[in-house]
């Protein structure tokens, strides 16, 4: 089991680094990570130059639900006796997943909007993660002519789009 202390965990990238290298050591697969802060929080980029291809698919899992689970225990063991003020976010990246996912979803979201549009009717988003219907969420909330949300129980929970009230 990986255990972290209080002095281990604080406000830094490095620990988010070194934390998931303990973790992909733990595994058997040996990875550095490189820590970048970004706008939106810090991410951390596990090299896959020294990975064989199924490492990094037993990394990514399918549908991506492994890294997600990673991410969301460095997310969850890192702000541990964190305030949500003080709470860091982490977006944990391997071979470029993540900005080709972000891609795909800005295309959901765009037809989604658009089908909402022409129609006139609702339209639910099925096979996301929470994850993902937060940041579908989230890049339709500056539309003034529609809403968003989330309706059902894990994990079938879907995100629906519609003309605003």
């Amino acid at each position: 089991m990986l255990v972290m202390n209080d002095s281990y965990i604080d406000q830094e990238p490095d620990q988010g680094k070194r934390w998931l290298e303990t973790l992909l050591n733990l595994a058997e697969i040996p990875a550095k990570v490189i820590a970048q802060e970004q706008e939106d929080g810090y991410w951390l980029i596990i090299d896959e130059t020294n990975l064989t291809q199924e490492q990094i698919s037993t990394l990514l899992g399918f549908d991506g639900k492994v890294i997600d689970a990673i991410q969301y225990l460095v997310n969850t063991i890192l702000n541990i006796g964190n305030d949500s003020e003080q709470h860091l976010s982490y977006t944990v990246e391997i071979a470029g997943y993540r900005v080709r996912r972000q891609e795909e979803l800005l295309l959901i979201a765009e037809y989604a909007a658009k089908k909402v549009r022409l129609t006139g009717e609702e339209h639910e988003l099925t096979s996301l993660s929470s994850a993902e219907r937060r940041q579908i969420h989230t890049m339709l909330q500056d539309c003034e002519d529609l809403e968003t949300y989330s309706h059902g129980q894990e994990p079938d929970r879907r995100l629906v789009v519609k003309i605003r009230s």
